[in-house]
């Protein structure tokens, strides 16, 4: 039997078909009633007239309450006022189960209140965009990668110790071989992966211990993170901003419906194209004393330094060099200025701040052990990490992409915890 989509209609107009979904709404004009249905492809308008159905089917609508379940048999004609462009002509309803006071109504709500019963706020019109929207940042994701040649390497999510510093790790007991942490990063291990394909890619859930609470911050979010061997921090940069206009151009192309529901203006958006504005971390600090804002050179950026120096651009702007002290062990030294890592972070207009953080990898050993010890970090626990500089070390660069910031700024989010399906943050735990 065909199985038959609500987004595929327009291949069926004139045909009987069978929709199987749930009741979005409904509203009635005397002898003719008009139910929405939703069956999680989109939303059709079934048109239910008195004297074409039998009675009991008319009066079945009396009883449908939102978010019942149905079955739906009709007729498929184009309705260019409909949503979607087509409606059904109802023959049958066929009701499946009734839901008792749904509590999410057509009214405004609490944002605490939503994220109580998340999952059934995922069945809003807005949050099913938004969704749609993060699986086809995730579907270019893979196949921007999959297209060049990339092997997807899966790193472990426990892991012995930390990748970018101790004070933001969850801890937890390993069985009798001590303490493990879930991973901030698989890039040390996207590394070894590295060094035995050439060019990889690491695409899974990351933890922050970190108490933010602030509208980008979540403790457990998706990173895609890919590593090359023989790129350096230019090679990076040109693998990060094709990487970047690729996602966006997949989205505007293929979720168009979706950002039109959000009301997302693209004017921006169209923008992200290559090569993007690239400006050192010192060109950065003298854009935000121009602003007034008293920055000292040798800081990392925070949200607000982030802000300021993105809305000098109309695309997303490449800021490269840092200072190696806010950076991570691993970071490669600019040979011009042993001050500098050769490190760089793209930063999102619109408020959005870092999407992308990455660098070229210190590939000395001796370098490295030297990095490792001024950080305090184990050297036992390091060691085939190390491996990697002793057994045919090559240059090698790669960063890591986050997904819910990316989600949010593509949709134009307020917050990052509309941007997965079920968010982890420091005060929310459930559902």
């Amino acid at each position: 039997m065909t199985k038959y989509y609500i987004e595929e209609l327009s291949k069926y107009d004139g045909q009987e078909v069978e929709i199987k979904g749930w009741v979005y709404n409904k509203r009635s004009s005397g002898k003719i009633k008009f139910l929405l249905v939703r069956d999680g492809t989109g939303i059709v308008q079934c048109v239910i007239v008195k004297n074409l159905v039998p009675e009991d089917v008319f009066e079945k609508f009396d009883l449908l309450t939102q978010e019942s379940s149905l079955i739906i048999r009709g007729k498929v004609r184009k309705e260019d006022r409909a949503p979607g462009g087509y409606e059904i002509d109802t023959t049958d309803i066929q009701i499946v189960h009734i839901a008792k006071d749904y509590p999410i109504t057509p009214k405004e709500h609490g944002i605490e209140f939503l994220a109580d019963i998340r999952h059934l706020w995922l069945r809003s019109t807005r949050q099913h965009a938004i969704m749609r929207v993060r699986h086809e940042i995730i579907r270019s994701i893979r196949e921007f990668f999959d297209s060049r040649g990339f092997t997807l390497i899966d790193a472990p999510i426990f892991t012995p110790a930390a990748c970018e510093g101790t004070s933001t790790l969850f801890e937890t007991e390993y069985f009798d071989l001590g303490k493990a942490y879930l991973t901030q990063s698989g890039q040390l291990y996207g590394e070894a992966g590295a060094m035995a394909f050439g060019k990889i890619y690491v695409f899974g859930p990351t933890f922050r211990a970190e108490k933010s609470k602030t509208r980008r911050h979540l403790t457990e979010f998706w990173m895609v993170e890919p590593e090359v061997a023989w790129n350096d921090l230019n090679d990076n940069m040109e693998l990060a901003e094709e990487f970047l206009e690729h996602i966006v151009a997949s989205v505007l192309k293929n979720r168009d419906k979706e950002l039109k529901i959000l009301e997302r203006d693209i004017t921006l958006l169209q923008k992200v194209k290559k090569p993007l504005p690239r400006i050192s971390y010192s060109e950065a600090v003298d854009i935000l004393k121009k602003n007034g804002i008293d920055f000292q050179w040798g800081n990392d950026f925070g949200g607000t330094d982030e802000t300021v120096i993105s809305s000098q651009f109309d695309k997303p702007v490449i800021v490269h060099r840092y200072p190696a002290e806010v950076k991570a062990f691993y970071m490669k030294r600019d040979p011009e200025n042993e001050k500098l890592a050769l490190a760089m972070d793209i930063l999102a207009p619109e408020g959005y701040g870092e999407i992308i953080g990455g660098s070229q990898r210190e590939d000395d050993y001796d370098t490295l052990v030297q990095r490792i010890k001024e950080h305090n970090l184990p050297m036992e626990a390091f060691e085939w990490y190390l491996d990697l500089r002793r057994y045919g070390s090559v240059p090698h660069s790669g960063f890591g992409l986050g997904v819910e910031r990316t989600v949010a700024w593509i949709c134009g989010l307020e917050h990052v915890r509309e941007t997965i399906p079920f968010p982890r943050m420091i005060y929310r735990l459930t559902p």
